[in-house]
């Protein structure tokens, strides 16, 4: 990452591809919610992440939703970055959310007030993951999951039943 157009004064430092210090991924403590980060992470389902981040950031803006204290936000990163140095993971890491994106994801939507990401969205995408892996040039023309598109279209079928007819 680099961010050449932003004036920070060393408050917030690219090291190694991770940008920090940053309060789950998204605010730096000394000037949050006033500067915010949406999108660093990755091995994600993007455009989820990047709205529930969005509303989470919009919600601590317009005074809806609090942030801990920045001594409560900057404990909560150095717990992180030990984690990582325990598990000898390197920085260039730091925002590399595979195995616990829907923790994550789940974790905004509550702060939030948001419903949790659907299960038959979680299971389909590590589904897809599986056969990318073990099937990299064709896991996209079989698909043993009718039961997960089944359930995906009763979830959307709720959506259009509770829009008005004109």
């Amino acid at each position: 990452y680099h961010f050449s157009f932003l004036e920070i004064n060393g408050i917030v430092a690219v090291d190694d591809n991770s940008v920090g210090p940053l309060y789950k991924h998204i605010f730096p403590p000394a000037l949050a919610p006033w500067l915010s980060f949406v999108g660093l992470p990755w091995k994600v389902v993007p455009f989820p992440l990047f709205e529930f981040q969005s509303k989470w950031i919009a919600g601590t803006l317009c005074g809806r939703l609090s942030l801990p204290s920045p001594k409560e936000m900057m404990a909560d990163i150095q717990a992180f970055y030990s984690s990582m140095e325990a598990s000898g993971t390197p920085k260039r890491y730091t925002h590399n959310m595979a195995g616990y994106q829907f923790e994550y994801d789940d974790w905004l939507a509550a702060q939030c007030g948001c419903l949790p990401t659907e299960e038959w969205r979680k299971q389909m995408y590590v589904e897809t993951s599986m056969r990318k892996r073990s099937q990299p040039e064709t896991y996209r023309d079989q698909w043993e999951d009718e039961h997960l598109v089944r359930q995906a279209q009763a979830d959307f079928s709720q959506y259009f039943s509770k829009v008005p007819s004109s």
